[in-house]
């Protein structure tokens, strides 16, 4: 039978290659993004049974409803990231409205506990499933201008350690750092100097090989991608 694995922010960077490079392997997608368009495109790029729809991570109750389809059209996943994220336009926290920290803020944990809140449960009922939360080298580390950022990706730090005391046996959570990836986010911060650093595609392969070998002995690991 083929796993399940299901990712958030699947739509565009990373999200979007981890997805085709899942279906290569034989996983079947679950995958959530708020752009219906994207969604379709990444439709046509799947070659296994796949579950796409379009919500925002950050309310919870369309983070519930898509739990549900998950569950009745795949089943409860083996592997669920959760790699929706945001970044604030390069500032001084000084600079930084409240209303752009509290979104980076809403997508990146708030998002996360959603998607907790809702899939855990379901695999906790069938014994197993490895949970992986995107961090990041900022999520150990500070730049300035990223403030809010690297504050929110500490907390998946923080986040990930606590989940993996909560869980029960059979169930495993990682903190994933994918290193530095040529993407839009990436662009927003480095400018053209993004440039120099491996597409998404081609980090895809060598991730989702990593993600494939977790274990429960990660429990509550760092996993560098």
């Amino acid at each position: 039978m083929s796993k399940v694995v299901c990712i958030s922010g699947c739509s565009r960077g990373l999200g979007l290659a981890m997805a085709k490079e899942f279906s290569i392997r034989g996983w079947k997608v679950a995958g959530c993004a708020r752009s219906v368009n994207r969604l379709e495109n990444l439709r046509s790029a799947l070659h296994t049974d796949h579950c796409l729809h379009p919500f925002d991570v950050t309310r919870a109750e369309e983070v519930e409803t898509f739990s549900k389809l998950v569950r009745s059209e795949l089943g409860e996943p083996d592997l669920l990231i959760n790699n929706a994220g945001k970044i604030n336009r390069n500032a001084p926290l000084t600079k930084v409205s409240p209303e752009e920290f509290a979104s980076v803020l809403a997508v990146n944990l708030v998002g996360i506990h959603n998607m907790i809140r809702s899939f855990v449960p379901l695999m906790e009922n069938v014994g197993r499933g490895i949970i992986v939360n995107f961090s990041s080298y900022w999520g150990q580390t500070a730049a300035p201008e990223v403030g809010p950022y690297c504050a929110t990706k500490w907390g998946v730090e923080g986040l990930t350690r606590s989940l993996a005391q909560e869980l029960p046996s059979g169930l495993a959570a990682v903190a994933f750092n994918p290193g530095i990836i040529n993407t839009d986010m990436l662009c927003s911060t480095f400018g053209k100097d993004a440039e120099n650093y491996e597409l998404p595609d081609d980090w895809a392969k060598q991730a989702v090989s990593k993600m494939e070998e977790l274990s429960l002995s990660d429990n509550g690991k760092t996993v560098i991608g």
